[in-house]
């Protein structure tokens, strides 16, 4: 054979084998044999798994077909929109939705995408919407598919590997009326992501992205209620996600009494009408009075625009709690309400440096006003005040208190007497 014509075969095989590898970096098809090839060498090993993943990236474009992919590695094959696979491509038995359905088995398949996804940082953002777009797939997986789908995705939002923004795909209308698939997949998630952080980890992630209050849309408009969430979820196993829940609708409502209290004060409604529609919204919402004086007490410091020097500050403050005394009034009839609002009166006067001297005049004032008792006062004196500015209203109450002992050890001889 002459030197030329081996040289021609050498360069020919070259050829070829540069045209096979340009064809598995940027032909589908070729791209999807390669993965499936892979997977079905390492099998269930998912070591091995890993391993090749990471050995192919750098011969295969996983850039370009990111997409591709991750759904051979969730549903053993490209998927077609609705969530089949398609009927033209090759599959691999070896994936997510093959595995067994247990937790142990989804905590190893996270770290396989783990360790993917930190080799080739490109690839985080087409793994997040991928998930995206397998939720709203839900309806085309069976149970156990999208059981092991949820407990993957548990998994992957407590180890910070996708954005609880991804839960948006769940509030899909056909999702949610269809034999309500999301609140069932919700049910499966929250398990394993509690399993691996805790309530305070998911409530905090939750409130980061907004989605805090938003969980009753799991369920159709006509399901979309405290009760039956609570209801749900408790039956479920996840007592503490429902009552997360019923304490973040709480607060949302809570904020809308505020700022409906706000523009009534603004309105300049007469005080009898606004003690009529909180006592109303108390029955309606089951807001107890404690919590009733603090949303009063907030919404009276916050409609008006206070001066900066403490000298006028103080004569303001008493002018304008003097007005609303009578609102204050209507909400402390109990014990615990008045030292509910003495305790709201401390962390406001510590909060806002200008009314640091205030606090005397403003307990002073609204005892004077029948809005707080002797005995609340004195309570709060003794052992019910917090640490804010302890020291400098304890001093500042000293005199008060002392002429209250004295007024009450006076009125106990009188009642002696006549006895």
């Amino acid at each position: 054979m002459s030197v030329f014509y081996s040289s021609l075969l050498f360069y020919n095989s070259i050829f070829k084998s540069q045209a096979l590898y340009e064809k598995e970096k940027f032909d589908p098809t070729q791209f999807q044999e390669s993965i499936v090839q892979g997977l079905n060498q390492t099998g269930t090993d998912l070591e091995a798994v890993a391993k090749f993943l990471d050995a192919s990236g750098a011969k295969l474009d996983y850039r370009r077909y990111a997409e591709t992919l991750f759904d051979i590695l969730v549903a053993g094959g490209m998927l077609a929109p609705g969530g089949t696979l398609s009927d033209d491509m090759t599959r691999t038995e070896f994936c997510l939705f093959t595995a067994q359905e247990d937790l142990e088995t989804m905590q190893a398949y996270a770290q396989v995408f783990n360790k993917l996804i930190r080799r080739y940082k490109y690839l985080e953002k087409g793994f997040e919407e991928e998930i995206k777009k397998l939720l709203l797939f839900l309806k085309g997986f069976t149970e156990s598919e999208r059981n092991k789908l949820a407990m993957l995705t548990g998994i992957l939002l407590a180890n910070g590997n996708i954005s609880a923004s991804i839960l948006n795909s769940l509030f899909n209308e056909n999702l949610v009326k269809e034999g309500e698939i999301s609140a069932a997949f919700a049910v499966k998630l929250f398990k394993s992501w509690i399993n691996e952080r805790d309530i305070n980890s998911v409530a905090a992630m939750l409130r980061k992205v907004g989605m805090d209050n938003r969980l009753m849309e799991l369920f159709p408009a006509n399901k979309r209620s405290c009760e039956h969430f609570s209801k749900y979820f408790t039956d479920a196993g996840l007592k503490e996600l429902s009552d997360f829940a019923r304490n973040q609708q709480s607060i949302g409502a809570r904020k809308e009494l505020q700022k409906e209290l706000q523009e009534q004060m603004s309105q300049g409604d007469p005080q009898k009408e606004i003690i009529a529609f909180l006592k109303e919204e108390m029955k309606k919402s089951s807001i107890s009075e404690q919590t009733m004086i603090g949303i009063i007490w907030t919404s009276v410091m916050s409609s008006v625009e206070w001066n900066k020097k403490e000298e006028l500050v103080t004569e303001q403050a008493i002018k304008h709690l003097k007005q609303y005394s009578p609102l204050l009034k209507a909400f402390t009839s109990q014990g615990q309400s008045e030292l509910s609002l003495l305790l709201k009166i401390q962390e406001y006067c510590y909060d806002n440096i200008h009314f640091m001297k205030a606090f005397q005049k403003i307990v002073v004032l609204l005892y004077k006003a029948d809005v707080l008792s002797e005995e609340a006062i004195l309570k709060w004196f003794t052992e019910a005040h917090v640490a804010k500015g302890k020291s400098v209203f304890l001093e500042q109450m000293k005199k008060f208190v002392e002429w209250l002992k004295n007024a009450e050890e006076e009125s106990e001889s009188d009642e002696e007497e006549a006895d």
